[in-house]
């Protein structure tokens, strides 16, 4: 209680302090209407984007030389100049003029009806949302004698195709990932779930970058005190640019103490969807190709998307092996330093044979080894990583061949060493969340140093305070043990047991979500 109060105060000071700098250096204007000078208003955002040379300000006169005078203004490489020229410009320039000019709202009226060719448009009074439309790739209109402007969409950067997610690679199911364009994200979700409870609630993130994001949800699914938690905590960022969904993640996650992941990053639209139907809410960012998904618990983290299209017992065997996985990836290393060091006694003897003649000449103690080794791994991993994709994996590979037996020989390490690195790096690479796998990498070097002072106590210890940390731990009030603790059964047959799907009848109960039925109780058989 006494922390948790703590960072809610430290939260709300931070934020006042962000909302006080921000209204302070405002660059952009509030509340400015549109004027009825066309002129005027070109002029003024002139000036406020520094009269960039990629601003295209096109004037015109609507119907011949008799008719109304307007501006046209877009950013040239954003707005498609194609639709520009031939559903906006060349239209107005045509529009012929009846026995009385128009003017006004009746002007508006007949450009809606008989002028415009594209139905993507909208009338803003305010210029402020004129220019962030014109920043986004739209195209402004201003008309003389009109407090309205008239924004039709345009939007045409080049933006990546659909491909395979890099990072969630799967055997079966669909190969499609998001890119950085939100509007084909979106689509992607929507060409998955077909109904119209699924919402869409749009945002702006950013005081100086405007970056466009949205809060997805199913209506009738979706908890209500659930969506308006994230709702008020989206409404506090307040920063200057909101550059990727881990912004959003790092701001509004309930903790920002501890290693593991509060929300779910992942690129996979399929992996949303699944997540929406659930009971739970995503999160989209413009400009990135990774959604968040909230709230999460630990076994989400060791969950993939193909658990569900694959037979129920290979379902089931896979997430054991993970399990199994992230075991192994965060003790391994430490057990054989507590053995090794403190407990000979409980090898076996021919182990211990074998394990005292494979470290025999090496200078360093069992813990020094292990560092050694793991620390040169990390490297290698970074490395590969930041480099060009053909060299990385080759220097992970050639890299780890090369310095596990250049170590072996010069009698730095023993052979038993190498294998314990080894395998602790493929248990660490089977897991599908890469910042959960990221956390047990960070933890195992606590637990190695815990190891080598205290034994197997030490390991213990470190054991009983990492699940009193994940008891203690909330992803926007749900239990980050759950369904371990507080224990719900009916959420155990999707759990590391996955149960047939005729038997996945309700959705998960730790969510509280309004609809808990997904199949009906009577199945139909085949």
């Amino acid at each position: 209680m006494r922390w948790s109060w703590l960072l809610r105060t430290m939260r709300s000071k931070q934020l006042q302090q962000a909302r006080s700098i921000g209204h302070s250096s405002a660059e952009q204007p509030h509340a400015v209407p549109v004027s009825v000078s066309a002129k005027a208003n070109t002029e003024r955002i002139r000036g406020l984007l520094g009269a960039p040379d990629d601003l295209i300000v096109r004037e015109l006169v609507l119907g011949g030389t008799a008719g109304v005078t307007g501006v046209i203004i877009y950013i040239d490489g954003l707005a498609d100049q194609t639709l520009v020229n031939d559903d906006l410009l060349l239209p107005l320039l045509l529009t012929e003029e009846g026995p009385a000019a128009p003017s006004g709202g009746a002007l508006l009226a007949l450009l809606q009806q008989r002028v415009l060719g594209t139905s993507d448009y909208s009338l803003v009074k305010e210029l402020r949302e004129a220019m962030l439309s014109v920043l986004s790739g739209d195209t402004a209109v201003f008309l003389e004698g009109i407090d309205q402007a008239l924004v039709v969409g345009s939007r045409n950067w080049k933006s990546r195709p659909v491909e395979d997610p890099q990072n969630e690679s799967i055997i079966r199911g669909p190969r499609e990932g998001f890119t950085e364009d939100l509007r084909t994200n979106t689509a992607l979700i929507r060409r998955r779930i077909r109904s119209a409870s699924l919402r869409f609630e749009s945002y702006r993130f950013g005081r100086r970058a405007n970056r466009d994001a949205v809060l997805i949800y199913m209506d009738g699914i979706a908890n209500a005190g659930l969506l308006e938690e994230v709702r008020r905590r989206l409404r506090t960022l307040d920063i200057d640019d909101v550059e990727g969904s881990g912004f959003v993640e790092q701001w509004i996650a309930d903790s920002y103490l501890t290693p593991f992941p509060l929300l779910l990053n992942t690129e996979r639209p399929d992996r949303v969807s699944g997540a929406l139907l659930q009971g739970r809410v995503a999160i989209l960012v413009d400009g990135d190709p990774f959604g968040l998904i909230l709230p999460i618990t630990f076994s989400t983290c060791i969950h993939s998307p193909e658990d569900y299209y694959q037979h129920w017992l290979i379902s089931t065997l896979t997430r054991l092996l993970r399990l199994i996985a992230a075991f192994i990836a965060t003790f391994l290393p430490a057990i054989y330093i507590a053995l090794v060091e403190y407990h000979h006694g409980m090898l076996p003897s021919k182990l211990a044979f074998s394990i005292a003649g494979a470290r025999e000449g090496v200078p360093f103690p069992a813990v020094v080894e292990a560092f050694i080794m793991e620390i040169t791994l990390e490297l290698l991993r970074e490395a590969g990583l930041r480099l060009p994709k053909p060299i990385g994996q080759t220097i992970g590979i050639v890299g780890g061949l090369v310095i596990g037996e250049a170590a072996v020989s010069a009698g730095i390490v023993s052979p038993i060493m190498v294998i314990v690195v080894a395998v602790t790096a493929i248990a660490s690479f089977a897991l599908p969340s890469y910042s959960f796998a990221i956390t047990l990498r960070i933890i195992r070097f606590a637990v190695m140093l815990a190891a080598s002072i205290f034994g197997l106590y030490g390991l213990i210890m470190c054991y009983i305070m990492i699940n009193v940390h994940l008891v203690n731990l909330r992803s926007f009030g749900v239990p980050y043990t759950s369904p371990f603790a507080p224990q719900l059964m009916r959420d155990w047959k999707d759990l590391v047991f996955r149960a047939p799907m005729v038997f996945l009848r309700e959705r998960p109960g730790m969510l509280g979500e309004q609809d808990k039925k997904r199949q009906p109780s009577k199945q139909v058989k085949p």
